[in-house]
């Protein structure tokens, strides 16, 4: 199989599990290429994600390096398998990777918790507030982008819509539910879409008044998507410039505090209601 040039990071991700992996038992790339069967510059490429690895060569990498984890060795295993064909994958050649990127992470989650202070979720965002998120980027998108990203927006809301919906804990702070992105008439919208989505089953909802004071990233959006194993979390945090996906243990424990600490601070799903219920009632 030829070299990608341009790895998901889900690929990515994977490569570096298997780094990892070797790395820490000790195998040199030379003797990981023996055992694999490949040339020694393949395991560079496998290990940065620019070329596949079968489910197979995992395990036996696996067995090699004394890994007794079975079941985080299967689910290498399982992101080892040739990937079907995600919707997000539509939009890879006419919006920055990393939007599909994010839409792949979600679809793989076996949970996500995710906290913003400025913003409502994406998840839970309405199509006229995302509209009004999506014309104040600098510079101005064209709005042929503003529609494709407006529909890649709504798709990534699949997770929380399906038959078996992915479990959802979303913290928003005050300023996020009193921001009055669109106007007052699609703020008020976008208050009781949270309300509505809020009563699913598999989705909480959290806010954290102005009241409650201080907390650890607080200018910081947050997602923390779990994986079939708690090494295969991801953490992924927004920037200017897009994007960016967290996996070193030192980065899980940090945002996983993080999260924990607003989730103390935060009021209960029912206060949560109630409360923007009041900040409704004021726009």
């Amino acid at each position: 199989m030829s070299a990608r040039t341009s790895p998901t990071e889900r690929q990515k991700r994977l490569g570096f599990e298997v780094r990892k992996l070797r790395t820490g038992a000790g195998v040199s790339a030379e003797l990981a290429a023996e055992l694999l069967g490949v040339d020694r510059g393949k395991i560079s490429n496998i290990e940065s994600g620019s070329r596949a690895i079968n489910p197979d060569r995992v395990r036996t990498l696996a067995s090699h390096c004394a890994c007794t984890d079975d079941k985080f060795v299967d689910a290498l295993a399982e992101m080892a398998h040739p990937r079907q064909r995600g919707w997000w994958e539509r939009y890879r050649d006419t919006l920055p990777q990393g939007l599909a990127d994010i839409a792949e992470l979600e679809a793989h989650a076996v949970r996500m918790r995710a906290a913003y202070a400025v913003h409502i979720p994406g998840l839970l965002q309405t199509s006229d507030h995302a509209l009004a998120v999506f014309r104040v980027v600098v510079p101005q998108l064209p709005e042929h982008e503003v529609a494709l990203r407006l529909a890649h927006r709504v798709e990534r809301q699949q997770v929380l819509e399906r038959h078996n919906p992915t479990p959802y804990t979303g913290i928003v702070h005050e300023a996020a539910l009193r921001m009055q992105f669109g106007g007052r008439s699609v703020a008020r919208a976008q208050l009781d879409h949270l309300l509505k989505k809020s009563e699913q089953s598999e989705i909480t909802l959290r806010a954290i008044p102005f009241s409650a004071g201080a907390f650890p990233g607080a200018g910081q959006t947050v997602l923390c998507a779990e994986g079939p194993v708690p090494q295969l979390d991801t953490v992924q945090i927004d920037n200017s410039h897009g994007p960016d996906f967290l996996y070193s243990d030192a980065q899980l424990a940090k945002y996983r505090a993080h999260l924990d600490w607003m989730e103390r601070i935060a009021l209960t799903p029912s206060a949560t209601r109630d409360f923007i219920r009041g900040i409704a009632r004021q726009l």
